[in-house]
């Protein structure tokens, strides 16, 4: 299971039986708002509240990758472009859909949509 709180930590809890040991993954400093799986779980990207996206690989067990910062864009949301775990899509506010390559954070394209955009 993996977990995160406003401390910016991404953490592990090995749960077997009734036994649980919790491990730091990562710390990144920013909260977490949202922590995405790739359909095939090999990498878990960790969004902050500031609009950065990081990847974090739990196979690795390696520190989190910082792999782009939208902070000034009104970042809303990402998550992985499927099929595959090779690229990342976000949303801004002002409606502009991003994608991402998530080998090294390098910004591919993007598409407007013309609206302002909300999460519920």
């Amino acid at each position: 299971l993996y977990f995160s709180a406003q401390e910016g930590f991404l953490n592990f809890y090995h749960i077997k039986d009734l036994q649980y040991e919790v491990k730091i993954c990562a710390d990144i400093s920013q909260p977490i708002s949202s922590l995405i799986f790739s359909p095939d779980y090999s990498s878990l990207l960790l969004v902050t509240d500031q609009g950065t996206v990081y990847s974090y690989r739990p196979v690795h067990s390696g520190e989190a990758v910082k792999l782009l910062d939208t902070s000034s864009s009104c970042f809303l949301a990402a998550d992985f472009l499927t099929p595959g775990h090779n690229y990342c899509v976000s949303v801004t506010i002002a409606g502009e859909v991003q994608v991402w390559s998530l080998e090294d954070g390098t910004f591919l394209s993007k598409l407007s949509l013309g609206i302002e955009v909300h999460v519920t």
